[in-house]
């Protein structure tokens, strides 16, 4: 604490009421760093002896279906011609699958309703990861 050496109207000195919050901001620093630093070995220091089984490794890996929709209307499932009227039933039998994603490749000139139908079907199917596939503008110009 200071004090004030200035009289005042009384003429007697009184102390200042400031308090100098440096040293408290100095050491609330030092503990913040050193709770950063042993957070983290909390949650290993309780001994756990977990069980052991035969099991296999999760695979996070989505599989992925390519399809594709050229200018005339045709539909390619994984490089395979499929026609229009199998495609629900060729999406049903891999929508079991977990984690299915469908890449989609539609010609340019492609009419807008047959990529819907393409887009409905695989929703049908429980396919909700959709990516349409395009070329960059580098190729474009070729």
């Amino acid at each position: 604490m200071a004090f004030n050496n200035k009289p005042n109207s009384g003429g007697m000195a009184q102390p200042m009421a400031e308090i100098n919050t440096t040293p408290l901001v100095d050491v609330m620093l030092v503990l913040l760093v050193i709770f950063i630093i042993t957070a983290p070995l909390f949650n290993q220091a309780i001994p756990i002896d977990l069980p052991r089984v035969d099991a296999g490794r999760v695979d996070d890996k989505p599989r992925m279906v390519q399809v594709a929709l050229d200018a005339e209307g045709k539909i390619f499932v994984d490089g395979k011609e499929v026609p229009f009227t199998a495609l629900d039933e060729r999406l049903h039998a891999m929508a079991g699958t977990p984690a299915l994603e469908m890449h989609l490749r539609a010609d340019r000139g492609t009419r807008y309703d047959r990529v819907a139908a393409i887009m409905a079907a695989a929703q049908k199917n429980g396919i909700s990861r959709i990516a349409f596939v395009t070329e960059g503008e580098d190729h474009a110009h070729q």
